[in-house]
Order: structure tokens, then C-alpha cells, then sequence
């Protein structure tokens, strides 16, 4: 493409106005010129010698010299960043916290950052979260507040041109840009990008897993609406819908019917930008597993294998889950194992991976294999005592697992539980719900010898301590009525009072199990909005009635948030709750130190 120099003086003017090199691809193929791509725009500016500077943050505002290494793009003419003649490492981070991202991957980066200091290397984050700014601006020997885009990052890589660029600890957000970055000859370190890809890819993970002979769930893809229907008609309903290459399950949900299926398709679609649309067979039942582990291309060694609490279907990062897990029998956790080894040599990973399990009647399922930090890192590193991160990015420029000392699987002899903060009380009216789509905004944990202890301690730092007595409301779904009667039977022996509207009413008075009935919100009052306003309720527990809410349930739940009643909203965490309150009843909590558990795994190792 040749310019005129008016046009020359136009795109410049663009840039330095902040367009990117795809907006100006967009604007000139609708202007009636031939379709243009990113990759053309970008090699025009080069040949013209149009490159972005960086200038420095000034954090004195004048008033003094500035040292601060913290720099931003801009097209004029001098530069104020300079390359250093050491090794350097760039780590791309995960972009701005949102719902759907906490700062977990922050952590990861961070981790690695200090990993490469004592590597010996210069270390160079990338990232436009706010809050890097003001934690990592010294903490990094470079910081560049710049988007996560495949422009912006070759930009600082052209400048800077690391020895190696790390994409696995920021999320997906930068493993969206390994393919397009290893095709620019940038050179990714660790796991390499055609591994992500075989990994991300549905159709070629898919075929992966059926030679190795893994069992996973029956899936499929599609790109239009058409294609995913037919999917879905051959696997049979209930199926997971998801956009592929996407953070905290945007877009995703479990889907019982065509007419939802429609729907939320529609949706997914527009979200995965002209990525295939992921089916898979939705396990009812089945009890949901994450895993991370290292791995140096040799070797693999599970850090650690986390039960979630909630039924497989929840999102990992809602989900409450626990170390080391407790209703699995050891040939499952075995499974677990040596399927991890495997796929993480046949994948030959180097760094980090998270695998998500779902088992069924001992049958183990593979549902992803995520060649990254996941953000579970910090839960596990918290309860083991060791960085994972940093063990990871030490692995990326040339370390073995073994020169390490990472060489088995941490055995601990306590339990920790991560728990969930999720901001629903920021959000009146919204549907409260746990789902395949990630909501929470941050995570706690809880550690005990016990675990029923350990789940109480968890539950008490995200949202209040457990009730050990009062009313009990409870509203559950016929399918859950069954499951729902050992909890309500020793709920009652503890001496809670349950009251119930009339079909969960009903079925306790057949078993024998005293309650008070209540009208539902629509039948009249009092109910339990009225009960609630006048805090005579310790705890709500309501499973839902079918796969959409109804208005009554969606108002017992927003009426729970709104008076901080605490709130159950599946059979698995009422068990849990269950333990937790019998454990809180027997003791009072004890306090001690992470640091002292931590100190304990060091000497049994040793021993």
C-alpha cells in the first residue's frame, strides 16, 4: 500500500490520536477500500518508520527528577525508555480486574517477577490494570502500562527485544496473543504456543484425549446457530454451552432445552469473535475437580487437587473448594494423578497447568487442560507454602523441577478451604445464582486439622459466621427433596426450627420431620419476606425449582442479601454448612498461624 504524503500526515495524525491499527484497518475497508487486516496497517507504519515512543510516568510532578521505570506509548519523537544490554524476560499480566478476574493472575506475575530477579534477569511487566500500576511500578525493573493487544505488546518487544516473553501467568488474556506473537518471531518461553493451541482447540484437544484413550464428556463445536443446535440434538440435553478463548466462563451456561438453546447461542456466538462455540454433555451429579501441577517438559508433579463443594457446573472460581479432597477414594485420586502426568509430558508443558476433573460413579472425566496459571495459584500456593509462580517462571528459563526441589506432591495433614466473596448486595434486582459463568470478585480461605472447622472458618470470613441456632427457611426443588432430608432431619436434632413453604413442608411432615409452614411470597403473609425484614431468620436454604428462576426465588434471594441472612443454594453446600455448624457447636474456633502449618509440612517433610 502506498500513501500520499497527505495520507501519511492523516495516519499519523490517527495515531497519535489513539487509533489503533484495527480501528484504522476497520475505517478504510468500510470506505470502500479492499479488506484490510491489522498485520497491514502495522507493516505500512514500519515502512514508514511510524513507531510509538515511550515516555515516563512523571511521579514527582515536576517538582523533582523522576526515576520511576514506568512507562507509557505515544507517537512523537523522543523516547525516554532505554534498552539495557542484560538478559530480559518480559511477562504479559492479565489486563484490568474485572468480574470474572481478580487479582490472582496479578499475584502470579508479581510471583515471577521476583523469580527472575533472583535469575539474574530484567524483568519487564506489561499490563493496564490500575492497581498494577500502584503496587508493581517498583517492583518490576520495567513496567509498561500498556493494553494487552498484539500491537501494543510487539511495540514494547521491538524496543526491548527480550530474550523471552512469558503468556501463561496473566490468564487468557495473553494467551489469546501466543499464536500471533510466535508468528511475529517473538520468542515465548515455557509451553509453547502450538501446545496452548492443542489444548484451546476443542477439535484437536478432543481428538488428543480419545487416542490417549481419557475419557471425557461427549462435545462438540459449532460456529452459527445451526451447527451448535445439531451438536446438541446428537449429544442430548442437558449440555454446557461456552465461547472458546474466553476468561471467567463469559457466555457460558448449562442448557436443558432448544428453546434456551437459541438464546443463549445467540450470545455466546458475539462473544467469542469467530472462535468455535464449545458443547459439551452436562454431567448431572457429578463431583467437580481442579488440579494444578508443574511441569519442567520431563517431569509433572501435582502441587495440589482441590474438591470443589458445589456440583460440577459451577465455575471453579465460585465454587468453594477444599485441600486435600475429602469424599474421593484413593483409585479416583490416583486417576487423577497419573492422567495429569500424562497429559502434562504429552503436552509438554513447562510452567504451570490446571486440569478440571468431573467425576462420576468412580468414572473420571476430563472437561479442560489449561497450559497456564490458573486462579487457584494462590489458594494453593497459600495452603502448601509454596510459590508455584515462582517455581513456574524458574522452570521457564531453564530449570529443572528436580534442581528446584518440587520433585512430589506436597501430602499436608490439615484441611484448607477457599470460599467464594461474591458481590451480589452491590447489585440489587440482580438473579442470584451460581453458574457456569464466573461472578465472584475475590476469595478467602479457611484452614483447620478438621475440615467441617475449616469450611465454618471460611464461611465466617466471606460473608459471617455460621448461625448455631434460630430459624431455618427452607425452599428446595423436588429433584432435591431426597438428598435434602438427612440435612433437615439433623438440622432439626440440633434444635433449629425449620419452616418451609408447602411442597418442601409437605414432603418433611411425611418423614417425620417438624416444621412450620409459611405462605410462598405470591400466596400471601406473612412470608418469608416478612419473617426476613423482621430478622427471625438465621439462615435460608432455597435450591432452585427449575433451570430458570422463578420471581418467588429470585425475591427470597435478593431479600437474603439484602439483611445478610446467610444464603445456600445447592444440596452440597448445605451439607457442608451442616458440618460446619455441628463442628462449631462441639469447640469454638481456634486460631494459629498459616506460617505455623506451613512450618509443620517443612518438618514431616524432613522427617
Amino acid at each position: 500500500m502506498k500513501l500520499s504524503d497527505k495520507g501519511r500526515l492523516v495516519l499519523h495524525r490517527a495515531k497519535r490520536a489513539g487509533f489503533s491499527d484495527i480501528q484504522i484497518a476497520e475505517i478504510l475497508g468500510r470506505n470502500g477500500g479492499k479488506p484490510l487486516r491489522e498485520a497491514d496497517i502495522r507493516e505500512l507504519r514500519n515502512s514508514l518508520g511510524m513507531r510509538p515512543v515511550f515516555k515516563s510516568v512523571d511521579t514527582c510532578a515536576g517538582e523533582f527528577e523522576a526515576y520511576t521505570p514506568y512507562f507509557y506509548s505515544t507517537y512523537e519523537r523522543i523516547s525516554e525508555s532505554t534498552r539495557s544490554s542484560k538478559k530480559k524476560v518480559i511477562i504479559l499480566g492479565g489486563g484490568p480486574n474485572r468480574i470474572g478476574q481478580g487479582i490472582e493472575f496479578d499475584y502470579c506475575c508479581v510471583q515471577a517477577v521476583f523469580a527472575l530477579k533472583d535469575e539474574g534477569c530484567e524483568a519487564i511487566m506489561i499490563n493496564s490494570n490500575p492497581e498494577t500500576v500502584s503496587t508493581d511500578y517498583d517492583t518490576a525493573d520495567k513496567l509498561y502500562f500498556e493494553p494487552l493487544t498484539i500491537e501494543d505488546v510487539l511495540a514494547v518487544c521491538d524496543l526491548e527485544q527480550p530474550d523471552g516473553v512469558i503468556v501463561q501467568l496473566g490468564g487468557q488474556t495473553p494467551l489469546k496473543l501466543a499464536k500471533d506473537l510466535d508468528r511475529e518471531g517473538v520468542p515465548i518461553i515455557g509451553t509453547s504456543p502450538d501446545s496452548i493451541d492443542l489444548a484451546e482447540d476443542r477439535n484437536r484437544f478432543g481428538s488428543l484425549l480419545s487416542k490417549m484413550k481419557i475419557l471425557q464428556p461427549a462435545n462438540g463445536t459449532g460456529l452459527t446457530v445451526e451447527e451448535v443446535g445439531e451438536v446438541a440434538h446428537s449429544i442430548g440435553y442437558p449440555v454446557m454451552v461456552r465461547p472458546s478463548y474466553v476468561l471467567g466462563g463469559r457466555a457460558m451456561q448449562i442448557v436443558f432445552d432448544e428453546g434456551q438453546l437459541v438464546e443463549f447461542t445467540e450470545e455466546a456466538i458475539r462473544v467469542a469473535d469467530g472462535h468455535p462455540i464449545l458443547i459439551d454433555k452436562y454431567l448431572e451429579n457429578a463431583i467437580e475437580v481442579d488440579v494444578d501441577a508443574l511441569a519442567d517438559g520431563q517431569r509433572v508433579v501435582v502441587a495440589g487437587i482441590m474438591q470443589h463443594i458445589e456440583e460440577a457446573g459451577i465455575h471453579s472460581g465460585d465454587s468453594a473448594c477444599v485441600i486435600p479432597p475429602t469424599s474421593m477414594s484413593e483409585k479416583v485420586l490416583d486417576i487423577i494423578r497419573e492422567t495429569t502426568g500424562r497429559l502434562g509430558r504429552e503436552l509438554n508443558v513447562r510452567g504451570l497447568m490446571n486440569i478440571q476433573y468431573a467425576v462420576r460413579d468412580e468414572s473420571v472425566y476430563v472437561l479442560e487442560v489449561n497450559p497456564r496459571a490458573s486462579r487457584t495459584v494462590p489458594f494453593v500456593s497459600k495452603t502448601i507454602g509454596v510459590s508455584l509462580a515462582k517455581i513456574a517462571t524458574r522452570v521457564m528459563v531453564g530449570r529443572t523441577l528436580e534442581e528446584l526441589g518440587f520433585t512430589e506432591e506436597p501430602v499436608i495433614h490439615y484441611y484448607s478451604v477457599k470460599e467464594a466473596v461474591l458481590p451480589f448486595n452491590k447489585f440489587p434486582g440482580c438473579t442470584i445464582r451460581l453458574g457456569p459463568e464466573m461472578r465472584s470478585t475475590g476469595e478467602v480461605m479457611g484452614i483447620d486439622r478438621d475440615y467441617a472447622t475449616a469450611f465454618a472458618k471460611s464461611q465466617s470470613a466471606a460473608s459471617g459466621d455460621l448461625p448455631l441456632q434460630g430459624a431455618v427457611f427452607v425452599s428446595i426443588a423436588d429433584k432435591d427433596k431426597a438428598d435434602f432430608l438427612p440435612v433437615a432431619k439433623q438440622l432439626s436434632d440440633l434444635g433449629f426450627e425449620i419452616i418451609a413453604t408447602s411442597g418442601t413442608s409437605s414432603f418433611l411432615l411425611d418423614q417425620h420431620v417438624p416444621n412450620e409452614f409459611i405462605h410462598k411470597i405470591s400466596e400471601g403473609r406473612p412470608n418469608v419476606l416478612d419473617r426476613a425484614m423482621n430478622h427471625d431468620i438465621a439462615l435460608i436454604i432455597n435450591t432452585f425449582s427449575h433451570d430458570r428462576a422463578r420471581e418467588d426465588e429470585n425475591r427470597i434471594r435478593s431479600i437474603a442479601v439484602q439483611t445478610e441472612i446467610p444464603l445456600i443454594t445447592t444440596i452440597s453446600a448445605a451439607r457442608s454448612v451442616l458440618e460446619g455448624v455441628m463442628a462449631m457447636k462441639a469447640r469454638p474456633f481456634s486460631e494459629k498461624p498459616i506460617q505455623d502449618y506451613h512450618a509443620e509440612l517443612i518438618s514431616r517433610s524432613c522427617s
